[in-house]
């Protein structure tokens, strides 16, 4: 055993980069909707009702009087911002994480990496598309449930 074998490792460079842009892919895509509701409270639900109403009024008078509605511009909330920004910040991260994993592949680096950094962005994604879908849902309910209530069913 006095030969020294030296044998190169494959390089990690890639797929460890890419396992921590997924690991904070994975964070903006989880984090902001529990902390954004935290700190930056949605308003009321009478508050939402009650405008909601006056916009309504405000519509039909025009209607009645043949004038064609100027809606007022409505600024989005720093907490709607927010959530809008980490979830494009999220998905960004995600496919630059899948890319890296690809990258890390390419330059046969080590595979487990390289798949981490895969699910990592990939999980990412799949967890910003079901808020997506979740928020769907909830729409297509409460139209369903005012459809119902006006007699449309």
């Amino acid at each position: 055993m006095t030969a020294t074998a030296t044998r190169s490792l494959p390089s990690r460079r890639l797929g460890v980069i890419g396992s921590i842009v997924g690991l904070l892919a994975l964070i903006a895509s989880v984090l902001p909707h529990w902390v954004v509701p935290v700190i930056y409270p949605p308003p009321p639900a009478d508050k939402v009702i009650v405008d909601t109403g006056h916009r309504l009024k405000d519509r039909l008078v025009a209607r009645v009087k043949g004038v064609e509605y100027q809606a007022p511009p409505r600024e989005k909330s720093t907490g709607s911002q927010l959530r809008d920004a980490s979830s494009i910040g999220a998905i960004s991260l995600g496919l630059l994480a899948i890319a890296l994993s690809v990258f890390a592949l390419v330059f046969r680096e080590e595979r487990m990496l390289a798949g981490v950094a895969a699910a990592l962005g990939t999980g990412a994604i799949a967890i910003e598309i079901s808020f997506l879908a979740m928020g769907v849902l909830v729409f297509a309910v409460i139209l369903y449930v005012v459809a119902n209530i006006i007699g449309l069913f």
